[in-house]
C-alpha cells in the first residue's frame, strides 16, 4: 500500500510543498521486500537523497517511542524542536521538515524484519549491509533523484554506514556518521575483552518491541495510521523464529574472529567523502569508532568533529543540522559553500562550567599535543611527574573499590584533549584479572567532579578496560597512545606472577582548572558514583556512571576467577605510568 500526501505546511514561516509516500516497497535480490517512507519536495527534481536504514520502526514517532529523550530535547535544546511542526520526527534520523525546504529528499527504510519490512532480524549481519547497498542503488535510480545518495543518522543509522561504504555502492556520494561505532568487537561487544551487556538489554528494549509481525500487538503510527510492526500478528514463538538471538551468539564468541570481522568495516575500502561526528561522553559504545573510522578510512575527503552533550540531541540542534547540510551541500549538491576550507579535525573542548571552546587542526591526535607521562607512586597512592624509582606493590580486592592515585593540586590549568594510555605490571591470585581504569577529576575540596555523558548525566572523564589474558598486542596497529589488542587468543596468568599490560583509554577532552586534581583509579569492576542513579525510558538498567555500558554478566566474569585479589607492581624493569595528551596553549574564546 502506498499513500501520498501533498501540500504539507512545513513551518510557520515556510509554506513549501512536501510530497510523502508511505510504505514504498523495495525488493531485495533474494525476494524479501523492505518498506520505505519517502519525503520529497514537489516537482520533478532532480533532488539529492538523505537515506537511513535501521530497526527502530519508521512509523514510530520520537515523542511516543522515546518520551524521556524527547522531553530532554524540548527542555534543554529548544532550537532542536523549533522551526518544525515535529509531526514527522523519528528517533535518530533527520527531520524532513528541516531538509525539504533545502531541496533534499529524505528516505527512511525499515531494516529487514523490523517495522513494516519482512524477513529475518539478524542485526548488523552482512545481509543487512547488502540490503543497505541495494537501498542506496534503488534510491539513486529513482526518476526524480539526482543520482547522489547521502547516508545520515545517529547510532544504528550511523554504524552501518561504515560497513556499506566499504562496499562502494556507485550511488553513494557521502556519509555522515553521527555517533556511530565501527568495530563490532572492541567498540560494542567486548571492551578490552570484557563482555558488555548493553546489547542484550538494547535488543529487548528497542528492537523486539518493533519487530515485524507484532501487528495488532504493536502501536499504530501517528503519521499515517498504519500498524508500525506490519499487518500480520504473530505469536511470541513465531516472532522468536524470525529473530536471531544476537546476545547468545556474542556470549558464545568471546574472541575476535570472523563473526565480528564481517560485522565491522574494511576501512581500506572506504573512499567516499565522510564526516565522522563523535561525542566525548560516548565512552562504552560510539566514540572510539568515530575516531578510528576517521583515522583509518582511505577517503581523501574526510573530516572529524567531536562535541559533547546528550547522545541524540546535537544531531537535531541548529549547529548539528547546519553542519550536516553544509557537508551534504558540498558533496550531494556540488555547492561551493566553503566546506573544503574547513579544518579536517574540529573538536569542542569542554570546560567545567559546561561551555566549550573550539580547536581546529589538520591532524588527529592534535598537532598541538605534548605527550606527558605521569607515574603511579604505589607507596603513596599518587600520580607524580617523575619515576619513584622504588620497588613496590599494592593489592586490591577485585570486586571492591580498587586503588586511587591522585595528582597534587594543579598549579595552573591544563587541557587534556586526545587519547590516553596506561601501562601496568599486574598479577592476580587467580588465572585472570579484569582491569577497569577510570580517569577522574577532583575539586579543591576533594569532591569528585562528574560530567554529562552521551546517556548518563554523571560520568567520570574517561574509561579504559582490559582482561589480562587478552593482553597480546597487535604491533602493526598499535601506537604508544592507542594500544591495539588482537583479542584473538587467551594468555592466562600464573597466580602471583606479574605481567605487563598496556591499556587503551578512550579519548577525552577537558580543561581542568588550577587547584583541581587529576585522578586515576584501577579496579576490577565497573565504576559507580555515590549519587542517585539516572534512567531513560529506553534503557533497562539504572545508570550509575557508566551509562548502560556495564559488564555484569556472571557467565563472563565468574567470581572464582574475577573475584580474587589483584596486585600492581613497580620495580626497575616495570614502572606503572599514564600517558596524557596535554595541549599547548589554553583556549581563550568561548
Amino acid at each position: 500500500m502506498t499513500i501520498k500526501t501533498k501540500n504539507v505546511q512545513l513551518s510557520d514561516s515556510a509554506a513549501s510543498q512536501m510530497l510523502i509516500e508511505w510504505d514504498v516497497p523495495i525488493e531485495m535480490d533474494d525476494g524479501v521486500v523492505l518498506r520505505a517512507d519517502i519525503f520529497r519536495p514537489a516537482g520533478d527534481g532532480p533532488f539529492p537523497i538523505i537515506l537511513s536504514y535501521g530497526p527502530y520502526g519508521k512509523g514510530l514517532a520520537f515523542q511516543d517511542g522515546y518520551p524521556s529523550a524527547w522531553k530532554i530535547l524540548e527542555e534543554k535544546f529548544p532550537d532542536a524542536v523549533a522551526g518544525s511542526s515535529n509531526s514527522y520526527q523519528c528517533w535518530e534520523v533527520v527531520d524532513p521538515e528541516k531538509w525539504i525546504p533545502k531541496g533534499y529528499s529524505c528516505i527512511r527504510v525499515d531494516s529487514r524484519g523490523a517495522g513494516r519490512s519482512e524477513g529475518l532480524v539478524d542485526l548488523h549481519a552482512p545481509r543487512e549491509t547488502q540490503d543497505l547497498y541495494e537501498c542506496v542503488e534503488w534510491a539513486g535510480s529513482l526518476a526524480w533523484s539526482n543520482g547522489k545518495v547521502g547516508l545520515a543518522g545517529v547510532s544504528y543509522f550511523a554504524t552501518n554506514q561504515w560497513r556499506v561504504a566499504g562496499m562502494q555502492p556507485p550511488s553513494l556520494a557521502a556519509i555522515c556518521v553521527w555517533e556511530g561505532y565501527a568495530d563490532r568487537y572492541r567498540d560494542s561487544s567486548y571492551h578490552g575483552g570484557i563482555r558488555c551487556t548493553f546489547t542484550r538489554n538494547w535488543q529487548d528494549m528497542q528492537v523486539k518491541t518493533v519487530q515485524n509481525g507484532r501487528g495488532e500487538r504493536g502501536p499504530r503510527s501517528p503519521f499515517n495510521g498504519l500498524l508500525i510492526c506490519g499487518d500480520d500478528t504473530l505469536s511470541d514463538d513465531e516472532l522468536a523464529d524470525r529473530r536471531v538471538d544476537i546476545w547468545s551468539t556474542i556470549s558464545s564468541t568471546p574472541l575476535d574472529g570472523p563473526y565480528y570481522r564481517e560485522r565491522s568495516p574494511d576501512f581500506s575500502r572506504i573512499q567516499v567523502p565522510l564526516l565522522s561526528c563523535g561525542n566525548w561522553g560516548g565512552h562504552g559504545l560510539h566514540l572510539r569508532g568515530n575516531i578510528e573510522g576517521y583515522m583509518r578510512a582511505a577517503s581523501s575527503h574526510k573530516w572529524l568533529e567531536v562535541h559533547d552533550g546528550e547522545h541524540w540531541a546535537e544531531f537535531y540542534t541548529d549547529y548539528g543540522v547546519q553542519l550536516q547540510q553544509a557537508f551534504f551541500g558540498r558533496f550531494l549538491r556540488g555547492e561551493e559553500n566553503g566546506w573544503d576550507a574547513r579544518a579536517n579535525v574540529q573538536v569542542r573542548v569542554r570546560h567545567l562550567d559546561g561551555t566549550t571552546s573550539v580547536r581546529s587542526d589538520s591532524h588527529w591526535p592534535l598537532s598541538t599535543t605534548e605527550w606527558t607521562l605521569l607515574y603511579l607512586d604505589l607507596e603513596n597512592g599518587s600520580l607524580v611527574d617523575h619515576d619513584p624509582a622504588q620497588k613496590a606493590e599494592c593489592s586490591f580486592d577485585a570486586l571492591g573499590e580498587g586503588l586511587d592515585f591522585l595528582s597534587a593540586p594543579l598549579s595552573s590549568p591544563i587541557e587534556l584533549t586526545g587519547p590516553l594510555a596506561v601501562s601496568l605490571s599486574v598479577s592476580s591470585s587467580t588465572e585472570d584479572a579484569d582491569l577497569f581504569v577510570v580517569i577522574r577529576v577532583y575539586d579543591p575540596d576533594g569532591e569528585e567532579v562528574t560530567f554529562q555523558g552521551a546517556l548518563d548525566p554523571r560520568m567520570p572523564l574517561a574509561f579504559g578496560w582490559l582482561r589480562a589474558s587478552h593482553r597480546h598486542i597487535d604491533e602493526t596497529l598499535s601506537t604508544p597512545y592507542r594500544p591495539y589488542h588482537s583479542h584473538d587468543r587467551k594468555q592466562l596468568l600464573t597466580p602471583g606472577i606479574p605481567v605487563t599490560v598496556q591499556i587503551e583509554i578512550w579519548p577525552t577532552s577537558m580543561v581542568i582548572p588550577a587547584g583541581y586534581r587529576l585522578g586515576l583509579t584501577v579496579r576490577g569492576r565497573d565504576y559507580e558514583h555515590s549519587g542517585e542513579a539516572a534512567s531513560l525510558s529506553n534503557m533497562k538498567n539504572p545508570m550509575r556512571g557508566c551509562g548502560p555500558f556495564v559488564h555484569d554478566d556472571e557467565t563472563d566474569r565468574p567470581r572464582s576467577v574475577f573475584g580474587g585479589k589483584t596486585t600492581l607492581h613497580a620495580d626497575n624493569g616495570s614502572v606503572p605510568q599514564l600517558l596524557l595528551p596535554l595541549q599547548r596553549g589554553l583556549l581563550e574564546d568561548r
